[in-house]
């Protein structure tokens, strides 16, 4: 076998690697959203499935329908029913306004779910990057250890020694504030 056949297997079995490892994931994370769905109570079922149905197009025009009907009706264009709420439609203002209260009630409930899933996923994706840090910085070690092992020569590095150190989640939230509150100070000393 050549060198190029060679390459070509070597090829074909990484990339079956990688497929095999998105493929569990992927696995792992639709078991995790179904077992999420599977433990939601009544509550939140409903107020999911309420968002879902005055989210879409079939809502939409459900509404049209309901009031282009209703002020037909009430402007007497339909002569053979008498005007229930006559202009300027006083009771279809108020069935609006209750009805966008408990809709922004149901809008809310999902958001706030939804956040609290994108916390969760954040914290994951958190841990998983520390992890994947503290790993990268364990092959630095092991790599310049070998390296010195083995006698051979490299240019000097001042940031290797910084990069074998594992990074400290608080120290870097630290200075992140610390820059927020440089550049608010550099904006307020520098506007008119």
């Amino acid at each position: 076998m050549g060198d190029a056949e060679t390459r070509r297997v070597r090829s074909a079995e990484d990339r079956s690697e990688i497929e095999g490892v998105v493929r569990r994931n992927i696995q792992a994370l639709i078991q995790v959203r179904t077992e999420l769905e599977r433990k939601k109570g009544f509550q939140e079922r409903l107020a999911d499935t309420i968002t879902a149905f005055t989210g879409s197009m079939t809502f939409v025009f459900l509404h049209a329908g309901v009031f282009g009907g209703w002020i037909v009706v009430n402007t007497g264009i339909v002569s053979f029913i008498k005007p229930f709420d006559p202009f300027p439609f006083v009771m279809l203002a108020m069935i609006a306004s209750v009805e966008a209260i408990f809709l922004s009630t149901f809008v809310l409930i999902s958001q706030n779910r939804m956040q609290a899933l994108a916390d969760k996923r954040a914290d994951l994706d958190l841990q998983v990057n520390l992890l994947a840090e503290h790993e990268v910085t364990r092959l630095i070690e092991l790599v310049d250890g070998i390296s010195r092992h083995l006698g051979v020569n490299r240019p000097s590095d001042p940031h290797l020694e910084e990069l074998k150190k594992d990074v400290r989640p608080e120290e870097v939230l630290d200075e992140i504030e610390r820059a927020e509150q440089d550049a608010a100070h550099e904006s307020i000393r520098t506007s008119p």
